[in-house]
């Protein structure tokens, strides 16, 4: 007898009819991961050995287009000054993530995997990590071509090479950059190694609407793996009352304020994070502000558990005078 009841999620009721449709056929089936991922997730539980230990992980999440790499960059950077050892992976098709680190677009995992037929056993570490700026470690895993695949998969290639090679053994601070919102299991992949999620947002309702989704899906995460939401960062935003709005209302913290200076956008033009920028007065205060940005995580921030307010509400919130 099937252990769903008429009162399950239809996800979970189709998953557990297609497995009891392949048992009466003799053909076996995967483990019903119903509660793993979410009702009625196909997702694979993440293999222990694939447990990231001994460094402090962060996932930066966020709309398309908000700044993600941009913070996480200058953040790694903020990091190392700090004195930490610091490795960022990016996790994005388009492979930009670590661009104002290094200066160039580096190879990608899944490229270089591609090269030598998925034959790991013949890379080397320099073949797909590259040293940035200050020491920062950087690594793009990719992503499929457009239409195919999973960017989960990916991930979990990068961590198993990062493994290997025991690359995370003098690591004391990993930073994902992970691409736009959440929309499947595969985006989500990183949340499975992370300690602390960060949400990078803006004042605005469309930046509000993907952070609260993202929300969502740490929280879906969390009730299997050890991540938590550390907070949210406002970045190009002159004002933040928008943001504290929505983080009163749902018991979320924002933890940091990046305006809208054209210095920022300067930086990622000359391909360099603000830390290498003139000392203009506007670039030393969002130094100062990555530097606490990165002392507050690095010290811990208690692990935040917003309930995400259903999309109905969102409007009622935020979309109208």
């Amino acid at each position: 007898m099937s252990p769903l009841d008429a009162k399950s999620p239809p996800a979970a009721r189709a998953n557990q009819r297609e497995q009891d449709g392949l048992r009466a056929k003799g053909l076996g089936a995967p483990p019903l991961l119903r509660g793993q991922d979410g009702e009625g997730s196909l997702q694979v539980h993440q293999d222990d050995s694939m447990k990231i230990e001994g460094a402090k992980v962060f996932a930066v999440y966020g709309k398309g287009g908000i700044g993600k790499s941009t913070t996480s960059s200058n953040l790694s950077a903020a990091f190392s000054k700090l004195g930490r050892r610091v490795l960022q992976i990016g996790c994005d098709p388009k492979h930009d993530s670590t661009f104002t680190l290094t200066g160039s677009l580096v190879p990608t995992v899944i490229d270089i995997l591609k090269d030598v037929d998925f034959h790991a056993e013949e890379l080397r570490p320099e073949d797909f990590m590259f040293e940035g700026y200050n020491g920062v470690m950087c690594i793009e895993a990719g992503g499929p071509p457009a239409g195919t695949g999973c960017g989960g998969y990916v991930v979990g290639q990068t961590v198993k090479l990062l493994k290997q090679h025991h690359m995370l053994d003098d690591t004391d601070v990993v930073i994902f950059d992970v691409l736009g919102d959440v929309v499947c299991g595969g985006f989500a992949a990183p949340l499975q190694h992370a300690d602390r999620a960060v949400i990078v947002t803006a004042n605005d309702f469309d930046s509000i609407y993907a952070m609260n989704r993202i929300i969502a899906a740490v929280q879906a995460k969390s009730k299997n793996y050890n991540v938590r939401l550390a907070g949210c960062v406002a970045n190009r935003s002159k004002a933040t009352d928008e943001v504290d709005r929505y983080c009163d209302v749902v018991g979320f913290n924002r933890i940091a304020h990046m305006p809208d200076l054209d210095a920022i956008r300067r930086s990622r033009l000359k391909k360099k994070t603000l830390f290498e920028m003139p000392d203009d007065e506007d670039i030393v205060a969002c130094r100062a502000e990555y530097m606490r940005l990165a002392e507050t995580l690095w010290n811990g921030t208690e692990g935040l558990a917003p309930d995400p307010l259903p999309d109905r509400e969102i409007f009622e919130l935020l979309g109208f005078d």
